[in-house]
């Protein structure tokens, strides 16, 4: 039977040292001897070891962040994605309380507020809370004031200090004026301004053949949303996509929504997210869309994706068939100047400073032009490859890194702003060859003692004594540049990727309709309220449009 509990949590610092071992139930492995085995496994290290060599068996559970490692040993039969995401929770959790970036000397600084978060999302073994906001309203977090009275030496949280009464602040909740209590949303929320933020990214994956037709097109979506609004508020966001309220299903590949979003809602009418919001920024919801029409493989192009940039690489150019070509296409209803595609919305409070390219809902987006930025081709070159030379961009600047064999192209904002074609034309230099070798003798000699080149002088006379090679014929030639052609074959790329970020439009055509505020099913809200509301658009390519060669 598969059980659903977590024996104990081990937390590592970069050094590899324990700095907290907290045990749950039963008795597990101790932290001082899985860590060796899971260090002897190979990076990338798998996020799911079986350690078969232990008394009992146990299978580790790994989360390893930039300078925190987290393992989890179960000697039961687990459900992996449940531990998976609660060390996902944990770390959100950590970060919300502590401040991201996540450090060891956070965590030493703080195990009091740690002890009671690891004590509240799970007792026993058992997961029970795992919200934020709930949490906020039974973890006792030390005040600013009880840290400076602690470092000099007195009792932090004195009855002067607290309100009159003596007792502790009551954390209970007015139910008159905040509503029924909700797990993810902390008690008697008040802020002085009023906002509502929607953001949605997506990020794309697009496989082209060497042809140019595309093999897979899928963009990975997320909706986040900040809500800084008092009371508890009942919100509903309408959002259209590309055929109609009959093509949602269709768009919105495997969903996933936060608790809060109703389901019934979304499934009766489908494109509409009706929720009682956490406090703050949260992610509300995340889905996967395919951008290939559902037509026969011939007929697909590029066309069908509206990219706002295609790639092609052509290769085994020139005489010697040692050049390659990448040329980008730059579509021009992508292309614009930051001064065109600034925020511009309707004047108001939801304008300023809010950084928002579309701060009103309806209409189809932002009216200003979408804005291409940070264009980067990365061209992986082959082991055998010595050197890349003579490298021209019509646009931006590249240059070859050969420890990372690598041929990097940046095409600045600006650059990028006019459409049309910009290519990137480069000379591949391989290994020598029989004829390569044949000029090398001529007063450049290695020495194998010192191991370096020794680059002497021929005087005059004794280089004329020797007769020189008659020179090839053209039959001669033709084969010799045959032979190097079929050489450099090889030494052609087999991919380019591009990546690329694009503000104020989607891949997937979704849109956000309305956001709507219910004042009938919301509480504690005030009088005359009117949060101020915004939108954003992003798609982000990081190697997402990828060309086969």
């Amino acid at each position: 039977m598969i059980s659903s509990a977590i024996e104990a949590l081990y937390i590592f610092n970069q050094q590899d040292e324990t700095i907290l071992e907290h045990v749950y139930r039963s008795r597990p492995v101790s932290a001082r001897t899985v860590l060796p085995l899971y260090l002897a496994h190979s990076q990338p290290r798998p996020s799911m070891i079986y350690l078969s060599n232990t008394n009992p068996q146990t299978t580790l559970y790994s989360l390893a962040q930039p300078n925190i490692l987290f393992l989890i040993p179960s000697s039961s039969d687990t459900e992996p994605l449940f531990v998976l995401e609660f060390l996902h929770r944990l770390v959100d959790v950590l970060e919300d309380f502590l401040g991201a970036p996540l450090l060891a000397s956070k965590i030493e600084s703080n195990y009091d507020v740690v002890a009671q978060l690891l004590e509240e999302m799970c007792d026993a073994g058992s997961v029970c809370n795992t919200e934020p906001n709930a949490l906020k309203d039974v973890v006792d977090v030390p005040r600013w004031m009880d840290k400076l009275l602690g470092g000099v030496g007195l009792p932090g949280g004195s009855p002067a200090m607290l309100p009159s009464g003596g007792g502790k602040p009551q954390l209970t909740p007015n139910i008159a004026t905040s509503g029924p209590a909700i797990p993810w949303r902390r008690a008697n929320v008040r802020h002085t301004s009023n906002e509502l933020y929607v953001d949605i990214v997506e990020t794309l994956s697009v496989i082209l053949a060497p042809s140019g037709r595309p093999l897979s097109a899928f963009a990975s979506g997320s909706i986040a949303f900040t809500s800084k609004i008092s009371g508890v508020p009942d919100l509903v966001l309408n959002l259209s996509v590309p055929g109609g309220k009959q093509a949602v299903d269709r768009v919105f590949e495997l969903p996933v929504f936060h608790p809060c979003v109703r389901l019934a809602r979304w499934k009766d009418k489908p494109g509409e997210l009706s929720f009682v919001p956490p406090d703050g920024k949260f992610m509300l919801a995340g889905y996967e869309v395919n951008l290939l029409p559902s037509v026969d493989f011939s007929s697909r192009s590029t066309r069908n994706l509206n990219l706002p940039i295609s790639i092609e690489v052509l290769t085994s150019l020139g005489p010697t068939g040692s050049d390659f070509e990448v040329r980008l296409l730059i579509t021009s209803s992508y292309a614009g100047s930051s001064s065109s595609s600034s925020s511009v919305g309707r004047p108001g409070p939801a304008s300023r400073g809010s950084g928002r390219s579309t701060p009103f809902f309806g209409g189809g987006g932002s009216s200003s032009v979408p804005l291409l930025q940070d264009v980067v081709v990365t061209i992986p070159t082959r082991k055998a490859v010595r050197n890349i030379t003579d490298l021209r961009a019509s646009r931006g600047e590249a240059q070859f890194a050969p420890a990372d064999n690598m041929v990097e192209w940046r095409i600045t904002t600006k650059d990028a702003a006019a459409a049309g074609i910009a290519t990137l034309r480069c000379t591949v230099v391989g290994p020598l060859s029989d004829d390569d070798e044949e000029g090398i003798g001529n007063g450049l000699s290695f020495d194998a003692t010192s191991g370096e080149y020794n680059d002497k002088e021929v005087p005059y006379q004794s280089a004329s004594s020797e007769p020189a090679d008659p020179a090839p014929t053209k039959e001669q030639q033709e084969q010799r540049d045959e032979r190097k052609v079929q050489q450099n074959s090889s030494l052609m790329p087999s991919s380019a990727a591009v990546s690329f970020s694009v503000k104020g439009w989607l891949a997937s055509g979704i849109k956000v309709e309305s956001l709507n505020l219910n004042f009938q099913k919301s509480r504690g809200l005030g009088e005359g309220i009117k949060p101020v509301k915004g939108v954003k658009y992003l798609t982000i390519s990081r190697k997402g449009i990828e060309t086969r060669c």
